[in-house]
């Protein structure tokens, strides 16, 4: 893929803030509820230090909840080892203007110890160590993620407080494709894509979905952590757009009863070469051999490795029977009942996964896509029969139906274990721990209107 024209080499950068067009550089990373966290930095000081040396920030960005407490349980960063810092490397590659925030520049992120050891239960690194597992096979990884949300005509501080309830959504009907509705909330869709293109993303187009004011606004695929890299910086730039619009929008997985927010990641892998390694002409089906392993370890790996799917308490609530979310462990040709379908041809061919909701945190299931596509390559797994009808109603094993059950398969894992090592799997396990244990402690809206009066 070409850069685009928002990318900026640090020469590029350091002419702009002498010119005085850039004043402010963020450095940031995506830390484990998907959020992207860091620091405002004065340009000057960016250019003249922290581009050669990063800059630091607390371990506790990798150890605490949605509410930013910290929680026990976490062997990295607690207050027995002092809360100590870790770095904020650059990564010069992703260095890129921020149009939508005036004279602000903005670069992704490596975490590392101040030993210079990498902090392997960082998102970002979790992903680098599946690309490098794939790299020794001579295989590149693309990727595509396409996130929904939906938009609302409440700003997010009126939003926050009405407690979330009672909200104006930006169209009043299922918009699905629809021009004429979406067309209320173009000068918002509009604003996000230009910015996204030019903070040197290549934005594709938008369409309205089936919820109140949901939209899809889709990127061209690009390698794994290019996608995922832009993925983080489109999500907190689209919040800030809308901010500055007078509106809120959420990519929460299940907002409400009807259709919730999704996230499909579209995978294909080429060789170095830039082959198209899973595609075979001469096959029936179009599928090579190795795409057929690939594919049969999604499916093996699936029920193991849905925790980096669906992250959180709500993630699960997007799975219902007939409602374009996924509930069995299935594949079919172009199947959208199914959670991973298979669609395209040549270089384009691929397999789309349908499980991760619009909360997702995309380096995780990344990472876990590709893990369970070696799996299935490494042992050579032998792919079932497609699902040609209607896989809600088959007999196929069930995508995990809450985080309780999905944390139990996680880690009973041998297949999370050996691609990502215990360090990771445990402290993912302890996330899944703090927010259940948050979450049985609650006393939600549904039990005060069931039982207020009535029980």
């Amino acid at each position: 893929m070409h850069p685009r024209s928002g990318n900026l080499t640090l020469e590029e950068l350091t002419t702009a803030v002498a010119a005085r067009e850039i004043d402010t550089v963020i450095l940031a990373f995506t830390d484990m509820q998907g959020r992207l966290v860091g620091k405002r930095v004065s340009a000057r000081l960016f250019v003249e230090d922290v581009a050669e040396h990063g800059a630091e920030c607390c371990n506790y960005l990798l150890a605490v909840d949605v509410e930013m407490n910290t929680v026990d349980g976490y062997a990295m960063s607690s207050w027995e080892r002092g809360y100590g810092d870790m770095a904020m490397i650059p990564d010069f590659s992703t260095l890129r203007r921020a149009p939508w925030l005036p004279g602000t520049a903005l670069v992704t992120a490596d975490l590392q110890w101040l030993d210079d050891a990498p902090v392997v239960a960082s998102p970002r690194q979790i992903l680098i160590a599946q690309l490098e597992r794939l790299a020794e096979r001579g295989l590149v990884p693309f990727v595509g993620t396409e996130l929904e949300f939906l938009v609302f005509d409440d700003t997010f501080r009126e939003a926050w407080a009405k407690d979330y309830t009672k909200l104006t959504p930006a169209t009043d009907y299922n918009i699905d494709y629809a021009i004429l509705a979406s067309t209320r909330m173009e000068p918002l869709l509009r604003d996000i894509r230009n910015a996204m293109d030019g903070a040197g993303m290549y934005c594709e187009g938008v369409k309205g979905e089936c919820n109140l004011g949901q939209q899809e606004i889709a990127f061209r695929y690009d390698h794994a952590l290019v996608t995922c890299d832009n993925h983080s910086i489109y999500k907190n730039g689209a919040k800030e757009i809308a901010d500055a619009h007078g509106k809120s929008l959420t990519f929460m997985a299940k907002f409400d009863e009807r259709e919730g927010n999704s996230c499909h990641i579209h995978i294909s892998l080429r060789g170095e070469d830039g082959s198209a390694v899973f595609a075979d002409p001469d096959a029936p089906d179009g599928m090579s051999k190795l795409f057929r392993h690939f594919l049969a370890g999604q499916l093996a790996a699936m029920r193991e490795l849905t925790m980096f799917f669906a992250p959180n308490i709500n993630s699960y609530k997007r799975y219902v029977d007939g409602s374009f979310a996924p509930t069995a462990v299935a594949w079919g040709h172009d199947n959208r009942t199914c959670s991973l379908r298979v669609v395209g041809r040549g270089l384009g061919m691929r397999v789309e996964n349908r499980v991760p909701g619009g909360d997702v945190n995309q380096y995780l299931a990344v990472a876990a896509l590709i893990a369970a596509g070696l799996h299935g390559i490494e042992n050579e797994l032998e792919l079932e029969d497609p699902t040609s009808g209607n896989a809600y109603t088959g007999g196929a094993p069930r995508v995990p139906t809450s985080l309780r059950e999905a944390a139990e398969l996680f880690s009973q894992s041998t297949i999370a274990r050996e691609a990502f090592g215990d360090e990771v799997v445990d402290h993912y396990l302890n996330f899944a721990k703090v927010e259940l244990a948050a979450f049985d402690a609650a006393v939600t809206d549904w039990e005060r209107v069931r039982g207020f009066e009535r029980l």
